[in-house]
């Protein structure tokens, strides 16, 4: 196979690719639009227990979750789910959605996003993470992703689940 319109073929071992400390979290990008063509962005995550993003909308990607390890609650408009292992959850651009580490334990997935580029926000919002562990407990650089998330066309709705 060569190289066209979707880039080049190339594989990641699991240690392999850019890895970041974002907001207490440890994200590993796997697959980013210069390396498919814009086509899609796929990110490695480890989440510690009780993690949750404040609920969001992205205008301009799709998102989906594969769990691999642990355990979430995850909603989507008006729809929620529990997930463990092997649980896949699809949200629409457009729709408020958001989840929480539900395990005491961290959890790992994987998170998709079509068309590629949200996976720089990340990137430009973290640091790198110098070791693959989740990073020292401390506040979060929210301010950041605040900054970014015109450029990223997405808005937060509202305090993480059970805050606020």
């Amino acid at each position: 196979m060569s190289e066209g319109q979707h880039g080049a073929p190339y594989a990641r071992r699991r240690e392999e690719g850019e890895a970041v400390w974002f907001l207490g979290t440890l994200m590993q990008v796997k697959a980013a639009a210069a390396e498919t063509g814009g086509a899609f962005g796929l990110i490695e995550q480890v989440l510690p227990p009780g993690f949750a993003p404040p609920p969001h909308i992205h205008h301009a990607e799709d998102e989906a979750f594969y769990l691999l390890e642990g355990a979430a609650d995850f909603f989507c408009g008006d729809q929620t789910w529990r997930a463990g292992p092997g649980a896949f959850m699809y949200f629409p651009r457009g729709i408020v959605h958001g989840f929480r580490i539900a395990d005491a334990a961290p959890a790992r997935l994987l998170q998709w996003t079509t068309p590629a580029g949200l996976e720089r926000m990340f990137v430009e919002a973290g640091e790198p993470a110098p070791s693959l562990t989740l990073p020292p407990p401390g506040p979060p650089a929210v301010e950041k992703v605040l900054a970014l998330a015109p450029t990223y066309r997405f808005v937060f709705a509202g305090p993480p689940p059970n805050e606020g």
